[in-house]
C-alpha cells in the first residue's frame, strides 16, 4: 500500500472498530482467496434459516437484512475472489434503539487473508485486517550461537521460522590424544564452515526478496559478531543489517526474543521515511520557495494546476480534507506522502496548515 492507501485502509478498520451493536447484529465474514465462494453462499442461506429463530422482531429483521446484503454482493463478485481474499462486514449501526441503518462493507485487503471467520456479534472482528497495518515491509531475522542458527522472517506481527541448522563444532571436551592447539584449529574450521552455511541459506531465503525492508541478527557475544566478520554474508544482505541484538536463545524463542528487543529499531523505519519527505519539503521551501505550495487554498490550485509532484498531507487533517486531496491527486498521478505529528517535522508541517506540495517545475 502506498500511503493514501494505507490510509484509507486504517480509517476503514477505524470506523469498523468503532461500532457496537445493541444485540448480537453485526457480522463479520473473512474469507481467504483458496476458499469456495459457493460454501460461503451456502452458509449465508444456513444462517438465514439460523437468524429466522430469533426472537426479537427488530434483531430478527436487521440480521435477515444484513445477511441478504452480504448473499446479494457475493452473487455479484462472482465465483473468483480477490487474490488476498475477502472481507465483508455488515449490520444495522443504529446508535438509535428501534431504528434501523443496515450497512455493508466489502473490503479487499492488502495483504494475505489468513483467516476464515463467520461471526455474529455486537462488534465486528477486524483484529486481522489490524494486523496488516502494522508493516508494509518483511524483516529479516537471524538469532546465531556457536551450536546453531535459526533464520526467520517478521511480516507484520507474525514471526515464521524459515530454517534451522546445527554447526557440528564439536564440544570443549577434545577427542582422545587431539592436542589442544589442533583441537582449536578444527573448532575453527568446523565454525567457519557452519558460518558459510548460515550465509548461504541467508542468501537463498532474502537476496531475491523485494519487500525485504532490513535484517535484525541476535546471538550472544562474541558470536554474532563474528560471524558477521567472517561468514562471508553477500554485501547486499550485509548491507540490510539495521540492528544487532545480544540474544541468548538461538531457537524459535531466540527469534521473538530478537524482535521484542528491536522495537526501538523497528517503530524508527516509518519515522525514517516521514522524515526523508518532510526534510524534502522543508528544505525546498528555504533554498527553493517556488518549487513549494502550501495552504489549502494554495495546494489546491497547483494540484488543478498539474504542478504538484509530490502531495504531503497531515494525518491531524479532517478525514473529508485529506480523502478531497487525494482525490484531487489522483486526477494527475501524484505521489501521496501522509504524515503523522510524530515526529518535531510532523508537528512544524501541522502548523503551516498540514497541506504541502513539492512542484515539478517553478511557479510565481
Amino acid at each position: 500500500m502506498n500511503d493514501a492507501e494505507k490510509y484509507e485502509f486504517e480509517e476503514t478498520v477505524k470506523e469498523l472498530e468503532s461500532y457496537r451493536g445493541r444485540h448480537t447484529e453485526l457480522i463479520s465474514i473473512l474469507i481467504p482467496a483458496e476458499f469456495n465462494i459457493n460454501n460461503v453462499v451456502k452458509q449465508i442461506d444456513t444462517e438465514k434459516g439460523t437468524a429466522e429463530n430469533i426472537k426479537s422482531k427488530n434483531v430478527r429483521k436487521a440480521v435477515l437484512d444484513a445477511l441478504e446484503r452480504i448473499s446479494r454482493q457475493l452473487k455479484v463478485i462472482g465465483q473468483k475472489l480477490p487474490a488476498n481474499g475477502l472481507a465483508m462486514y455488515a449490520g444495522n449501526v443504529s446508535e438509535v434503539e428501534g431504528q434501523e441503518d443496515i450497512r455493508l462493507w466489502t473490503i479487499e485487503p492488502p495483504k494475505e487473508l489468513r483467516v476464515r471467520v463467520y461471526r455474529c456479534d455486537q462488534t465486528f472482528v477486524v483484529d486481522p485486517l489490524r494486523e496488516m497495518l502494522e508493516t508494509e515491509e518483511v524483516y529479516g531475522l537471524l538469532v546465531i550461537d556457536r551450536k546453531e542458527a535459526t533464520v526467520g522472517i517478521l511480516d507484520g506481527k507474525t514471526i515464521k521460522v524459515l530454517h534451522t541448522m546445527t554447526s557440528g563444532i564439536p564440544s570443549k571436551q577434545r577427542s582422545g590424544g587431539q592436542s589442544a592447539m589442533r583441537f582449536q584449529r578444527a573448532t575453527e574450521e568446523y565454525a567457519k564452515e557452519f558460518y558459510r552455511r548460515v550465509s548461504d541459506v541467508m542468501k537463498d531465503c532474502f537476496f531475491e526478496n523485494k519487500k525485504l525492508k532490513g535484517i535484525l541478527v541476535g546471538g550472544p557475544i562474541p558470536t554474532k559478531e563474528e560471524y558477521l566478520e567472517v561468514g562471508n554474508l553477500a554485501t547486499q544482505l550485509k548491507d540490510k543489517i539495521i540492528g544487532i541484538r545480544d540474544i541468548g536463545d538461538s531457537e524459535f524463542a531466540g527469534l521473538r526474543a530478537l524482535v521484542e528487543a528491536s522495537k526501538d529499531i523497528l517503530s524508527e523505519q516509518e519515522v525514517t521515511k516521514q522524515k526523508e519527505i518532510l526534510d524534502e519539503f522543508f528544505m525546498m521551501l528555504a533554498k527553493q520557495p517556488e518549487k513549494v505550495a502550501y495552504g489549502t487554498a494554495e495546494v489546491e490550485e497547483r494540484l488543478n494546476q498539474g504542478a504538484v509532484g509530490k502531495l504531503v498531507l497531515s494525518k491531524e487533517l479532517p478525514r473529508n480534507t485529506i480523502k478531497h486531496f487525494e482525490e484531487l491527486a489522483k486526477a494527475t498521478a501524484v505521489e501521496v506522502h501522509i504524515v503523522t505529528s510524530e515526529t518535531q517535522e510532523g508537528v512544524q508541517f501541522f502548523s503551516i496548515g498540514g497541506v504541502g506540495g513539492i512542484l515539478r517545475f517553478a511557479m510565481s
